[in-house]
């Protein structure tokens, strides 16, 4: 009996070391296995517009023409917004000019007839006043009725207050203007100065530039169209960067960290791939999109990757089947 448990004893001590061992092993064989995945060409595109509205006059490119950053794509019908520009300039001169006035104040020739206006109004007061004193002498004797004396004060008072005002004019003359003046007529300039660079803008939008080097892919319109701002006129491709979208299993997700380099392999380029750098490993898990080549993988959950593709050319083209191969070749970027 003590001999068939030590046999018994042997033999599970043997089964643990085998499962162990062939444990260890597949451990060691997924390690050292090549991880392939299988993704697609990802380009971004853009679609470009007018910020203003206009008759499109122009339209310099095609479909599949190759375009360079900062490169004239088309043209409104720009006479309006010249006008504009026209109308805002003139609007900025006459602002201009009404503050150069109101800073420089006035005129010496308009200050001495201003003056001239104080001593007539004195000459007429120092007479009316004179004349209603001596009215209320023959008042006091009785030369004069009530009436006239009446009538002299008052005109003395009107000879006084238009002397006042001809004064406090003098004054304003000789003072320039009023600080709360100038501050209007300084918000009138710089309110037709921004309106007038508004007109520049404009015009100047009425040219549509490459937003970066690309290809055009959707021509969406033809000259003649009355186009709204904001509507679509190219659709472009950008040449940088190229993506490629791929997904991997949980079991795998230790061996795409980002920045592990990757070789990328096209039907078109099966002995020459191209070569590419784990930029981005999506931090939740999702359903794998029917897109992806592998049957088995489309019911799993997985997790979405972005592979930066560093030596792109212009044969990788929007959603291009790849194979990506991370392998002892292709060795994470720290070592």
């Amino acid at each position: 009996m003590n001999s068939k448990k030590m046999l018994v004893a042997i033999i599970v001590i043997v089964i643990i070391l085998a499962a162990v061992f062939g444990g260890w092993k597949m451990y060691q064989s997924q390690q050292t296995s090549h991880l392939t995945l299988y993704g697609n060409v990802d380009i971004r595109s853009v679609n470009t517009s007018f910020r203003v509205t206009g008759r499109l006059a122009a339209l310099n490119v095609d479909e599949g023409d190759i375009i360079k950053s900062g490169e004239p794509l088309g043209l409104l019908d720009d006479a309006p917004f010249q006008i504009a520009v026209h109308q805002a300039q003139a609007n900025v001169d006459a602002a201009q000019a009404q503050y150069d006035l109101i800073i420089a104040g006035y005129r010496d020739e308009e200050i001495a007839q201003v003056a001239a206006q104080v001593d007539s109004a004195q000459s007429a007061y120092d007479y009316a006043q004179s004349f209603y004193q001596r009215q209320q002498a023959m008042w006091a004797t009785h030369a004069v009725s009530a009436n006239d004396l009446q009538n002299a004060r008052v005109a003395s008072e009107q000879a006084r207050a238009t002397l006042a005002a001809a004064k406090d004019k003098l004054h304003q003359y000789r003072s320039g203007n009023r600080p709360q003046e100038i501050a209007q007529a300084q918000a009138a300039l710089q309110q037709a100065k921004a309106q007038l660079a508004q007109a520049q803008l404009n015009l100047q939008d009425t040219t549509l530039l490459a937003p970066s080097d690309g290809t055009i892919l959707v021509r969406s319109v033809e000259p003649g169209t009355l186009l709204n701002a904001g509507n679509t006129v190219l659709t472009v491709a950008l040449t940088r960067p190229v993506w490629i979208r791929a997904y991997v299993n949980e079991a795998s997700l230790g061996q795409v960290q980002p920045g592990r380099e990757v070789l990328i392999y096209t039907d078109s380029r099966p002995d020459k791939p191209y070569r590419g750098k784990v930029g981005f490993v999506s931090p939740t898990a999702e359903f794998t999109p029917k897109t992806v080549e592998t049957p088995d993988l489309r019911t799993d959950l997985v997790y979405r990757l972005r592979i930066i593709v560093t030596d792109a050319d212009d044969i990788l083209r929007q959603g291009m089947p790849v194979t990506l191969t991370f392998d002892d070749g292709a060795s994470h970027g720290q070592h």
